[in-house]
């Protein structure tokens, strides 16, 4: 499975491809950031945020790609940017027909490290452990974003045997009856 972790952010966008399956050695096949000025226009960073990633599909074509779900922060601005950035990742997979997952950063610290309280250091030291890296990718959002790739490569499995579990339960469970209905005519 290859996958292409995005870790959002409209400043600097993480991306880290990993190729691997569950129980055996993960291959990191490449890590970077995708970089906007700040001060530029929103509409053009956003763009730039879009040719960086379309770049990332076009050279590792990717499987999947697993996005940082954005979560509630106290600023505001940083949350929406992140999330105009995370939707711009989606739009870009899904333009291609590649499968979006979405992993909450507890849950990828939880996948990577053990703990879903995992700080930057831990998350960089486990993804430079587990990809047999020489140092932790840099900046942290690099290192960010091949976490995400790793869990989903880790989760993704499990996750669509219960989806697939829960839909097929779905149509042969017949729908019970309304006990309150009982004996009433419509």
């Amino acid at each position: 499975m290859r996958v292409l972790g995005v870790d959002p952010g409209l400043t600097r966008c993480g991306v880290g491809v990993v190729e691997g399956v569950p129980g055996r050695p993960l291959t990191m096949l490449g890590v970077g950031v995708v970089r906007t000025p700040a001060d530029a226009e929103l509409g053009h960073r956003l763009v730039a945020v879009e040719q960086g990633i379309e770049e990332w599909l076009d050279a590792h074509r990717p499987e999947y790609v697993a996005v940082e779900r954005v979560f509630s922060q106290h600023n505001v601005r940083t949350v929406m940017g992140t999330a105009q950035a995370s939707a711009v990742a989606m739009l870009c997979a899904a333009r291609r027909g590649i499968p979006v997952a979405l992993h909450t950063p507890s849950e990828v610290k939880a996948a990577v490290t053990g703990s879903g309280r995992a700080d930057k250091a831990q998350v960089g030291a486990m993804v430079t452990r587990l990809l047999r890296l020489a140092a932790p990718p840099k900046p942290a959002d690099a290192a960010d974003a091949l976490a995400l790739a790793i869990c989903h490569i880790w989760r993704a499995p499990a996750q669509n045997r219960l989806q697939r579990a829960a839909a097929q339960h779905a149509v042969r469970a017949p729908l019970a009856p309304n006990p309150a209905s009982k004996g009433r005519t419509a």
